[in-house]
């Protein structure tokens, strides 16, 4: 049987580019299906506000991205993309302390934490001294790990929940700092597994300041892109994928789709059972974002926030929790927890000379379309008093209109799902290996899939190793690092 291509991958974001590239990389050829007219998904920019001001539409600070084996595996930099990086990772500001910030340093980080500095230091010391190579198993769940001590060892301070960590504390500042970090996770942070994810983004603090994109994270997606068409890959954008159909003929066919997508999309080319677990896939909150052209950068009560390019917005511990278990429980929070992003402090090319950018996001119920412009601006103005004053444009974007922007964030949700324990272990349905599908010829390799959220790649990495091993018998990619004995 002939076919017009080896490979047709349906969805050109981040995990769809990589599986893309990877493929290409070994000799398939590929054709990729883009919904929007340009490649991208979540690391799309644009002017939103003003001529002249770059936004990141969606992800905008890469804490996995600069650590991500996937990247490395394809030589990003090489294509391109520059990473520019922050002095501090995070700064989180409260009202009656100086903020604190993640430094690169774990010991300078740990000295601002007054009679919690041994215990913090003690407790990441081991995971941080492994440096980046750490981040091989904490990004391979499925895989046996290279540091299965330290892995045995994050299971056990982080099967809990952020709660249950922060209690090993005394100071509000370590709670604090630590409910920032775990709110990542989109749980009530009384929920299992919210001290991993709290844990995990504290120590790619200190093995790397979380980065920005130069030029906006547009320049992730290019950079993929480019691998793939220096290979001969070939891209048809706005392009919707209605039915299988009319797809060219392919020996595999590889979806970054939310997992409800891919059962409405290839109904009659899977069972109904796994079409059911895909469609029974919780999504999760939602997120409403904004993003400013400002006359100056934020002008925050402590001027040390501007030392990092993500500002942890939402006070303390408890006020963060409270923020978090309102929208997963469908309620609105009056003072919701923010994640704010300030790219242009360290990269000038985000906005006119003298003037920034301001990017912010809270999570909300799945689907909400309620417009909280007011209560996100008020909630900064708490920390950075005359903030208000420094807005020349904003734009607004609810749950709603961001799965109208990205139909694969359903609901508003942009991080593929629900991470709880019945998920952690079956994204986005039970099987041994859950990039493939009961059908041998389609694989899914959205965030929906192992290890989940993130602009890191490695979904679409593992779903092409899974290609390769399973349509075209080929072994997998050799992506981890070498080390001196030569040995992966």
């Amino acid at each position: 049987m002939s076919h017009d291509a080896d490979v047709v991958v349906v969805g050109a974001g981040p995990n769809g580019l990589t599986a893309a590239a990877v493929l290409a990389k070994h000799g398939l050829d590929v054709r990729v299906f883009e919904l929007a007219p340009e490649v991208g998904g979540g690391t799309r920019s644009a002017e939103l506000t003003l001529p002249g001001y770059v936004h990141d539409v969606c992800s905008a600070v890469h804490t996995t991205g600069i650590l991500s084996p996937a990247f490395r595996y394809l030589d990003l930099e090489r294509q391109g993309l520059e990473w520019v990086t922050p002095e501090a990772s995070v700064a989180h500001p409260l009202e009656a302390e100086p903020a604190a910030l993640l430094e690169a340093s774990l010991t300078t980080t740990a000295q601002q934490l007054g009679a919690d500095a041994k215990a913090y230091e003690r407790l990441l010391r081991p995971w941080v001294n492994a440096g980046a190579r750490l981040f091989e198993d904490v990004l391979n769940p499925l895989g046996f790990p290279r540091h299965p001590w330290l892995m045995a060892r994050l299971g056990w301070y982080g099967l809990g929940s952020a709660r249950s960590l922060a209690s090993r504390f005394e100071s509000e500042r370590t709670r604090a700092l630590l409910a920032g970090c775990a709110a990542h996770s989109i749980l009530p942070l009384e929920s299992p597994l919210t001290a991993a994810v709290g844990l995990v983004f504290l120590i790619a603090g200190h093995v790397h300041p979380w980065p920005i994109a130069k030029g906006g994270s547009r320049a992730i997606g290019q950079a993929l892109w480019r691998v793939t068409e220096a290979l001969g890959g070939r891209l048809e954008s706005n392009v919707e994928v209605r039915s299988l159909s009319q797809l060219p003929k392919a020996r595999a066919y590889v979806f970054d789709l939310a997992p409800a997508q891919l059962a409405n999309l290839a109904a009659d080319e899977l069972p109904s059972g796994y079409s059911s677990a895909l469609v029974r896939y919780r999504m999760g909150p939602g997120v409403f974002k904004m993003d400013w052209a400002l006359s100056e950068p934020i002008p925050w009560r402590d001027p040390e926030c501007r030392r990092a390019a993500t500002v942890h917005v939402g006070g303390t511990f408890d006020e963060i929790a409270d923020s978090e278990r309102c929208a997963f429980e469908g309620r609105h929070s009056e003072r919701p927890f923010l994640i704010v992003a300030q790219q242009s402090l360290f990269d000038p090319s985000r906005a006119p000379s003298g003037k920034h950018t301001g990017y912010a996001y809270c999570h909300v119920p799945n689907g909400s379309e309620r417009d909280l412009t007011q209560i996100v601006e008020a909630q900064i103005e708490r920390f950075a008093p005359g903030f208000k004053q420094c807005i020349l444009g904003r734009h607004q974007s609810t749950a709603q209109a961001l799965e109208r922007y990205n139909p694969s964030y359903i609901g508003g949700a942009i991080t593929g799902g629900v991470a709880d324990l019945r998920q952690f272990v079956t994204r986005p349905a039970w099987r041994w290996d859950p990039y493939s599908t009961p059908n041998p010829r389609l694989f899914i390799c959205s965030h929906s899939t192992p290890p989940g959220g993130g602009v890191h790649g490695m979904c679409g990495l593992f779903a092409a190793s899974s290609v390769l091993s399973r349509t075209f018998g080929r072994a997998k990619p050799r992506w981890r690092t070498r080390t001196s004995s030569g040995k992966s």
